[in-house]
């Protein structure tokens, strides 16, 4: 068994790594050459043996490759057609799980039924994302309602419910940044095909509701729950944990709450996970069996051992689907499921054993798991208490004070086996997360959940949970508010994070001491590790994959200046704290300057996030004194002829002139302009500067002694203004005559960035352009600096997008 099994998991995690999927027909011959192989072995190699298991163990490699693959292709062949992207489809179909309010609108999974594009039905994906903008009209699409066309009606949205309304959609399409978070394999694993918004102007047809149907019944009861945790409860904080703890839906919780909860190291107790699943199983098992004891002809048909083991998986199966049934919750109810097959069925397997045959009935399902953060702790921390025999609790533990021995110890052996992995994966650990989680769990576990769950029989208990969530929260946000409360590193190798992964089991198993020593060096290049800098006299730009806006990284050795910051998508999240801020992290970079080009949002909506974790960074900015971001943290003006050198690399401020200030009133007008130079290679980072002060710059710079170089002259260009049409005049490019040109951009923007006569006169100068959209994050570096790496390429992996 133990070869097949590992052969599964090697199989499925082989397939991961594919950049894109063969044919259908490759798959299904990998399952029959698996299969011939597993009827071989079953008639020659019977005894057992080295070649029995090595065959047996590529037979199941195959048989993982083989069936994973041809999964993923089913699922590709019913995704979007690239044609049916920015149409209007009318569509009709049935809302599927808990609608999410968020700030300006309504957001929600919809399984359509019929669609039709120009009177003509059209095939779409099972499952779609859509947003309804009471506020903004077609935010998703970028669109906008400059003739007052949006329909503010209030509207309200139930799981279950059939709606007939136009749509917009296009294929999931999200940032891909270095060490950064994959959403287009989330959405993937959420069988997510499409996201697009409804059409909901007066120009539009009017959304119509249907009626409800008997579809999705367990989402329609957790929306009318959520509704009365928050109409009961009247702190929307604690509200929030609660309904996350009901009902699963983590986005009740509020952002400044997840960041307290992260640096305490509670956020497994803050929402469905598999700790709750774990003791919610094991207090209904303990109820089962003391019911099925009072009954002697129930015993008689079945023991009370075995009635409480399966009451007790029923109800957490319940308990679980009532959440959500997130993935979390899946991974949980299948372990619990497989350990429990093996005892109905006798089988006392080695931990090991009864460990690897969880896992893999859990990839098997879902073999993308094997890319989730929450996969590796759920997994890691079971099989460590399985190998230290931390579970064990001796006859003196039954006593209250030798449980909460126990308790503490089951704590500290899990939080020394996963703070290399956490460390690997998240770049942080908290070190305050021991004291926090031993506080935090019996009262989240054995008060809070309890409360909560009892709650929704009794409401009047949530009065009485939120008021121990809030003294809760304010112990953790006193936690929270320590020195060094949180420990960050630079993101590691997967070598050396390997090595401390090892090293942090070994140190937690019961072992003789001088072995768990011995494992400290393992642990230590994931803790020193210091990302690659560019060598004395180069720099490093790092265009981030951000959406329709800027923010460049510019690096030297020993120095680091952040040239924008990004769009604000929603006041509970932006740029800087979605990509920057975890970038900076992984990267172990400390900024010495943060220069915002101009006030436009998607240039400053990430820059609180990212000054927030960097106070140390100077501010330069066009931006005028009264500007909120800038009276909070005090700014210089950024103005022609202001220039520095770090480490051989001069640094230049090209625009505005101090006299624009004065006479310039368009916030574009006045974007600072940089140009960085180690003599060899040039860069200009342009802003949103449009064609008059580009104008100015080639009349100002472009023109100087006979036989001079002129100082406008550059290798690498970041587009003026995302290329519009208002910027990169042709006079202007003829006086950079860039190589390389970076366009940062969103997908599908409403802009249309960058402009097709943009486009021909950089095409005509021979210019090679690069975008977000196409490329993810660009890094160019002087020292390599005929190449352009992009992350779409660095990291392709088939349930990508390719933007056509």
């Amino acid at each position: 068994m133990t070869p097949a099994l590992l052969g599964i998991l090697a199989g499925s995690a082989l397939q991961l790594q594919q950049a894109a999927l063969w044919s259908s027909r490759i798959y299904v011959l990998f399952v029959l050459l698996a299969l011939i192989l597993i009827g071989l072995i079953a008639i020659y190699l019977k005894a057992r043996g080295r070649a029995a298991a090595l065959a047996s163990g590529l037979a199941f490699v195959l048989l993982a490759v083989g069936i994973t693959g041809w999964r993923a292709t089913l699922f590709v062949d019913s995704a979007l057609a690239p044609a049916l992207e920015g149409r209007d489809i009318a569509l009709s179909g049935v809302v599927a799980g808990l609608p999410q309010p968020f700030e300006g609108g309504l957001r929600f999974r919809f399984e359509p039924e019929t669609a039709w594009l120009n009177g003509q039905p059209v095939a779409l994906p099972q499952r779609l994302e859509l947003a309804w903008y009471s506020g903004v009209f077609g935010q998703g699409d970028g669109a906008s309602d400059p003739a007052g066309e949006l329909q503010r009606t209030p509207f309200v949205v139930q799981a279950g419910e059939r709606w007939r309304f136009n749509v917009r959609l296009k294929a999931p399409h999200g940032g891909l940044n270095p060490h950064g978070f994959d959403y287009e394999l989330w959405q993937w694993e959420q069988g997510v095909q499409a996201t697009g918004y409804v059409r909901a102007g007066r120009r539009d047809p009017p959304p119509q509701r249907l009626g409800q149907t008997g579809q999705h019944p367990v989402d329609g009861l957790r929306q009318q729950v959520r509704a009365s945790i928050f109409a009961r409860v009247s702190d929307p904080r604690a509200a929030g944990v609660l309904a996350a703890l009901v009902t699963g839906d983590q986005g009740a919780i509020e952002r400044s709450d997840w960041d307290v909860f992260r640096a305490t190291g509670v956020a497994h107790l803050m929402s469905i996970s598999g700790l709750h699943i774990t003791m919610f199983a094991w207090l209904a098992a303990a109820l089962a069996g003391s019911l099925w004891r009072r009954s002697t002809r129930l015993c008689l048909w079945l023991t009370a051992p075995s009635a409480a083991l399966l009451g007790g998986l029923v109800l957490a199966t319940l308990y679980a689907l009532f959440s959500g049934w997130g993935v979390p919750a899946q991974r949980t109810v299948l372990m619990l499921a497989t350990v429990g097959a093996l005892r109905l069925l006798g089988l006392r397997w080695p931990w090991p054993q009864v460990w690897l045959l969880a896992c893999v009935t859990v990839v098997l399902l879902d073999p993308w798991a094997l890319l989730q953060a929450g996969f590796w702790l759920s997994f890691v921390a079971v099989g460590v208490l399985f190998a230290s025999d931390s579970g064990a609790v001796s006859p003196i533990d039954k006593r209250a004070r030798g449980r909460f021995v126990a308790m503490l110890r089951e704590q500290w052996v899990i939080t020394l086996a996963l703070t290399p992995l956490s460390l690997l994966l998240f770049g942080q650990v908290s070190l305050v997360g021991l004291l926090a989680n031993v506080l935090a769990i019996p009262v989240v576990t054995l008060l809070v959940t309890p409360l909560a769950m009892v709650g929704v029989m009794v409401p009047g208990l949530w009065t009485w949970a939120a008021g121990v969530i809030e003294l809760l929260g304010e112990v953790l946000r006193w936690l929270a508010s320590w020195p060094g409360a949180v420990l960050w590193v630079a993101k590691a190798p997967w070598w050396a994070g390997a090595a401390a992964v090892l090293g942090g089991v070994l140190l937690a198993l019961r072992l003789p001491w001088s072995l768990r020593l011995a494992a400290l060096p393992l642990v230590m290049p994931v803790l020193l590790w210091q990302a690659p800098r560019p060598p004395l006299g180069q720099f490093e730009l790092l265009a981030a994959d951000i959406g329709q806006g800027s923010a460049v990284l510019v690096r030297t050795q020993h120095h680091a200046l952040l040239y924008d910051a990004g769009p604000r998508f929603s006041s509970e999240s932006d740029a800087g704290q979605r990509v920057l801020v975890p970038l900076l992290r992984a990267l172990g970079v400390q900024l010495d300057t943060v220069m915002l080009s101009h006030r436009d949002s998607d240039h400053t909506g990430g820059a609180q996030a990212v000054l927030g974790m960097q106070p140390q960074a100077q501010l330069i900015s066009s931006m005028a004194g009264e500007d909120s971001l800038v009276t909070q943290h005090p700014a210089t003006r950024c103005v022609a002829g202001q220039r520095w050198r770090w480490d051989g690399v001069d640094f230049e401020v090209l625009h505005p002139q101090a006299a624009d200030y004065g006479r310039l009133t368009k916030p574009n007008a006045l974007s600072c302009v940089l140009r960085i130079t180690n003599g060899q290679q040039t860069a200009l980072l342009m802003g949103d500067i449009e064609q008059p002060q580009e104008a100015q710059l080639v009349q100002t710079l472009a023109s100087g002694p006979p036989g001079a170089v002129p100082t406008l002259r550059a290798d690498v260009l970041l587009v003026p203004h995302h290329g519009s049409k208002s910027s990169s005049s042709g006079a202007f490019l003829e006086a950079v005559q860039p190589r390389i040109a970076l366009v940062q951009a969103g997908y599908r923007n409403r802009f249309a960035h960058p402009a097709d006569s943009v486009l021909v006169r950089y095409q005509a100068l021979g210019t090679r352009l690069f975008d977000t959209p196409h490329c993810g994050a660009m890094t160019w570096q002087s020292w390599w600096s005929q190449t352009v790496r992009c992350q779409r390429q660095v990291d392709q992996r088939y349930w990508h997008h390719r933007v056509p």
